[in-house]
């Protein structure tokens, strides 16, 4: 089990842990504190994230930018990537590609899975990635794809 899993599983359950764990994943990989993430479920081949729509990630027109959006997808996709792939691999993400649905309003809740199953290998593969996030309503406003880079660890 990786210590990322293994560390959710401890604090899930304890008042506030979700907050927590989102506070220590924030200080690992600081750039996505700018979302504030709340992690609602973590295991392997899913993880979702919910984000408050709040002043600090919109746009000019009042609605969550779209790099807030970008930034939900890679932090989803590579949770969830590192608590599914072999321990002996490690992953990077090596591309993205986004689509706009709709105007990202209210908290919206980022879901990633991967597309095929996580295998150990000799070489470095793509493992693709899909990130749905979607609004209070279920809505899907933005989807990503997201390709993984998994290789064995040195």
């Amino acid at each position: 089990m990786s210590q990322a899993l293994s560390l959710y599983r401890r604090l899930v359950s304890l008042p506030g842990g979700r907050w927590l764990y989102g506070r220590l994943i924030c200080f690992k990989a600081p750039y996505f504190a700018t979302i504030a993430p709340r992690f609602l479920q973590l295991e392997p081949g899913r993880c979702e994230v919910a984000i408050r729509d709040r002043r600090r990630v919109h746009n000019h027109i009042g609605t969550v930018h779209a790099i807030a959006l970008c930034n939900a997808a890679e932090l989803t996709a590579g949770m969830m990537t590192d608590v599914t792939i072999p321990p002996t691999m490690r992953w990077i993400p090596k591309g993205m590609t986004v689509e706009y649905l709709a105007k990202a309003k209210g908290t919206l809740v980022a879901l990633a899975t991967p597309e095929l199953p996580a295998v150990e290998a000799a070489s470095g593969y793509a493992w693709p990635v899909t990130v749905r996030v979607s609004n209070q309503a279920g809505e899907d406003v933005f989807r990503a794809r997201i390709d993984m880079w998994v290789s064995p660890r040195k």
